[in-house]
């Protein structure tokens, strides 16, 4: 706990420094950020006997903002005017309208569609995301008992909440599955983590005629900020966005460049960067200090190539879904992690078959003669070291993604790349401290005769045949992980 909390003080200090020696950031709107993929919607729907209204909001974050504004900046001219926008809201309700789908006993209604807004907001960082805004309507008959199925389609394949709302006026909603009150405040907050109503795409209705009846209060649901890390973690990374945006002073670049190695450094700390897979390869395969700075190299070099890669597509065609890709990466990554534990179990099976030999060294003292088997563990190979770099690094942090293309947007590329590349290192730093202490251990429990060492040696003992797949196997079981937990971002 002190490490963890020595570490964020540093990573607010920095923040608090480079927030005074940069230009005042852009106050926020009521909106603060989420992901920057994400794409939240709301509809909130209001029944009467004789119609059926839809008040909807779809918030983009950043990088799907920038994405979208090609669309918007239908003449190239890379200013949005009013009259785009007005293009853009009708399109996009347009299209809204046809995947929000409303049935009233099975019959399905007929929208008519008033594009509300689209405007731009800034996030906490003074980035900028989006807000659509839209209403339907459409005739309906309530006057005698219905059910009212719901089904939102719009935008399926990303990735951000969604929440319905119902209310009635001359009629009643009986033992409503969706609330009265929105808890993102139609999208103007973000929920609660632990909210109910985080993903609510589809919903039935039974709907009588009358005044509604009294109907307790929606649940309240306490905000959670996810503790004092995750909370001082954001809040830094909202800094440096700024930073990356806001006016340059050569103070500004340097504690920009110093936040990004701390940012990059604290990223790899979380679960599922390697960290596990890098263990286990140089316990398995006697690494040296050496192995785990060569690891170390390849993280920053796949990271930062990983960050331009996405950049690149994301920027320059609506085409490429953010989460998506970034799923895409996460499933090759557990997929070179994988080969790199066939090739453990390769080399192990082949020791096994004959390269793993026993000498005897007759001794004439004492009268009597010993024999000791050696068995020789591999040195890592390159191509094991490059898959576990390439690994490490090659899902790109939405963060660093994030400043690269806000840096690119205003003429400051070679600055973002600059960032990109520092937060490489700092990922690289905190691989590369994992697998140097690792190591170290390693040769403390070899060099001892304690408990360890002999456990170890009883096990090896014991199970000769299981223990040299014993490291290989973990390896195998992260990458599928790996792949498991990427695949599912694509369905």
């Amino acid at each position: 706990m002190g490490r963890r909390t020595a570490a964020l003080g540093a990573l607010a200090t920095l923040g608090a420094l480079a927030g005074l020696a940069g230009a005042p950031v852009e106050s926020a709107t009521a909106h603060p950020s989420g992901e920057p993929f994400s794409v939240s919607q709301y509809g909130g729907l209001a029944f009467t006997p004789d119609q059926v209204r839809v008040a909807a909001a779809v918030h983009t974050e950043q990088i799907v903002t920038r994405q979208d504004r090609q669309t918007v900046d239908a003449d190239r001219s890379g200013a949005v005017t009013d009259a785009e926008r007005a293009r853009y809201a009708r399109t996009a309700c347009a299209d809204l309208a046809n995947q929000f789908e409303v049935r009233v006993n099975g019959e399905r209604l007929v929208w008519t569609v008033v594009p509300g807004d689209y405007r731009y907001e800034a996030d906490a960082a003074g980035l900028p995301t989006a807000m659509l805004t839209c209403d339907l309507s459409a005739p309906a008959g309530l006057s005698t008992p219905a059910t009212v199925s719901i089904a939102n389609r719009h935008r399926l394949d990303q990735n951000g909440w969604r929440e319905l709302t119902a209310v009635g006026s001359g009629v009643h909603i009986v033992d409503s599955p969706v609330p009265e009150h929105s808890v993102s405040d139609q999208l103007r907050a973000i929920p609660p983590p632990d909210a109910l109503v985080l993903n609510v795409r589809t919903a039935n209705l039974r709907i009588e005629p009358g005044a509604a009846t009294a109907r307790p209060p929606d649940p309240t649901v306490p905000a959670t900020d996810g503790g004092l890390v995750a909370a001082g973690t954001t809040w830094a990374e909202r800094r440096f966005e700024a930073l990356a945006t806001g006016r340059l002073t050569p103070l500004v670049v340097v504690l920009a460049v110093l936040l990004a190695v701390l940012l990059g450094a604290g990223h790899a700390a979380l679960p599922g960067h390697g960290k596990t897979v890098l263990a286990a390869y140089l316990a398995g395969r006697r690494g040296r200090p050496r192995d785990a700075l060569a690891i170390g190299a390849t993280v920053t070099a796949s990271h930062t190539g990983a960050v331009l890669l996405v950049g690149a597509l994301i920027s320059t065609s609506t085409a490429f879904a953010g989460d998506r890709l970034l799923a895409y990466l996460g499933v090759i990554s557990g997929s070179l992690i994988i080969v790199v534990g066939i090739g453990m179990i390769g080399t192990a099976a082949r020791r096994r078959a004959g390269q793993s030999h026993d000498h005897e060294h007759p001794h004439d003292h004492h009268t009597h003669t010993h024999t000791h088997a050696h068995g020789h563990s591999p040195r890592p190979g390159r191509l094991g070291l490059a898959g576990i770099g390439l690994a490490g690094g090659l899902v790109p942090s939405p963060s660093a993604l994030v400043v690269l293309l806000a840096s690119i947007g205003i003429g400051r590329a070679t600055f973002g790349v600059l960032l990109v590349l520092a937060y490489g290192i700092g990922m690289a730093g905190t691989l590369t401290a994992a697998g140097l202490l690792l190591l170290a251990l390693q040769g403390r429990i070899a060099r001892s005769q304690g408990t360890p060492a002999r456990l170890l040696a009883r096990l090896r003992v014991a199970a000769p045949a299981v223990w040299p797949l014993l490291t290989p196997a973990l390896v195998l079981v992260v990458g599928a992980g790996l792949v498991v937990r990427g695949g599912a971002g694509l369905f």
